[in-house]
């Protein structure tokens, strides 16, 4: 008689894939099994990623605004306003514990079985970890991704660190490089800038994030530029030369072809990130990998082999928690027999810098290359009645909506709170709305809001009251 426990589903990975497809397809009726390496649930973005990193952001603002803005609003501390390093760590790992604790606890709620360990697929129906082996009908393999490294730049997370090293420095650095202008990037030296750092952000590329609106990304590096934060753009770091009390590095300047070499305390690489699927098994049951690294899955996430199904970091599309949540969900309904699906052009993307940035669907550029005719509305924070109350005047939203039927086919936003602002556009995009939809709907008075009404209204009719 055979010892192995058997399931309806087997889940590699407890990350914001992974986990919410096992609650959500144990809520169906489903007999589930969950596996995660870590000794914690949350895969990167919860335990190394976007839940500490926001955790210090907020933090960060916070002692910022203490030693600078508070007085502008009537608000004077006296004496010192000082920073408690250890005590704002701490907070971000309690933060940390409290949310892994409640996904373990909505395990347990939803009967889900968990097991922590390596797993390694045997076969299309097994898996085996710790030398124990399981069975299912299906298997999902969501185990996220890992930092992408540069050729000749040897990670050690004391000096050269990755976004994980980058969250957990002992003490503030004088001198801090950050190799590469992506949201990991931006965000991360926006921390350390705020608690008094010297930043200087290396990018390869000539703007900032590369996929941002072009018009949006000026303002943004004006903006971060404004607020002290160096930029070395076109530039390619060729090499870096880790000493016991300071990194070099080398850098090669893209537009007169200059080399320099410069000092820093730290070095943080975040020049993206990569799949993980290292020990999983793949080649064994070939299964088909894609040239970037990504598993090919088609529209049901199902592998080339029969049983095998994969979602999150892991497949083709932004490396973002929610797209692998949403993925999660719909894996979960389409083993019912359900038939949702995954609309990809309504993936928001945020950067939570100071303001915001966030946007969904194309921007301009690949409107145009795409030979799509479109209408522009563009209204700024600074003639929005909520703003001025609260001093979050920088920025602006765009709306881009199609100039036959005014549909709408993109929003992007920079300013405070950007990416709560953005759920709005998302909906209205998923529900097939115009501009002119937006414009007439009735937004409370005096919010923020009430600015992607008047951009709404200006892409639709190029009119609105307040601007």
């Amino acid at each position: 008689m055979s010892n192995i426990v058997e399931y309806d589903l087997i889940v590699i990975g407890g990350g914001p894939g992974g986990y919410v497809a096992a609650i959500r397809a144990a809520q169906l009726g489903k007999n589930v099994m969950c596996i995660e390496k870590r000794k914690s649930f949350g895969g990167t973005c919860l335990n190394v990623g976007c839940i500490p990193s926001k955790t210090l952001l907020h933090s960060s603002h916070l002692y910022e605004q203490s030693k600078n803005d508070l007085v502008n609003y009537g608000i004077e501390i006296n004496g010192k306003v000082s920073l408690n390093l250890n005590k704002m760590m701490a907070n971000k790992i309690d933060t940390v514990g409290k949310l892994t604790s409640g996904i373990a606890g909505l395990f347990k709620k939803n009967k889900v079985d968990h097991f922590f360990g390596e797993a390694k697929l045997v076969n299309n129906k097994t898996i085996e970890v710790n030398q124990k082996k399981f069975k299912a009908d299906k298997i999902l393999i969501a185990t996220g991704s890992v930092p992408s490294t540069i050729p000749g730049i040897d990670i050690d997370e004391k000096n050269i660190v990755s976004s994980t090293g980058a969250l957990e420095f002992e003490k503030v650095p004088k001198k801090l490089a950050v190799i590469g202008g992506g949201y990991i990037g931006l965000e991360l030296g926006s921390v350390w800038k705020r608690l008094g750092a010297d930043v200087t952000v290396i990018e390869f590329s000539d703007t900032l994030v590369p996929t941002m609106d072009k018009d949006i990304a000026k303002i943004f590096h004006s903006t971060l530029t404004k607020q002290g934060i160096n930029f070395m753009l076109s530039t390619k770091v060729e090499g870096a030369l880790n000493k016991k009390e300071k990194v070099q590095i080398n850098c090669l300047n893209l537009l007169n072809n200059k080399s320099e070499i410069l000092d820093f305390d730290k070095v943080l690489v975040a020049v993206g990130r990569k799949p993980f699927t290292d020990g999983l098994g793949l080649e064994n049951l070939k299964i088909k990998i894609n040239k970037n690294g990504t598993i090919d899955v088609d529209k049901n996430f199902q592998t080339n082999i029969e049983g095998i199904y994969a979602i999150g970091d892991v497949i083709s599309g932004p490396m973002l928690a929610h797209k692998a949540s949403s993925e999660g969900h719909v894996f979960a309904e389409q083993l019912l027999g359900n038939k949702p699906e995954v609309n990809y052009q309504c993936i928001p993307a945020v950067v939570y810098t100071e303001p915001e940035v966030a946007w969904v669907g194309p921007s301009e550029r690949e409107l145009e290359t795409k030979k799509i005719t479109y209408k522009k509305g563009i209204f700024p924070f600074s003639a929005n009645a909520r703003g001025k109350t609260t001093g979050d005047t920088i920025g602006s939203i765009k709306f881009l909506s199609d100039k036959d039927n005014d549909k709408i086919l993109a929003v992007h936003i920079i300013g405070a709170h950007a990416g709560e602002l953005i759920g709005e556009a998302v909906a209205a995009i998923e529900a097939g709305l115009t501009a002119e939809d937006i414009a007439l709907i009735c937004h409370a008075h005096p919010t923020l809001s009430e600015s992607m009404k008047e951009a709404a209204s200006l892409s639709s009719i190029g009119k609105t009251l307040h601007f």
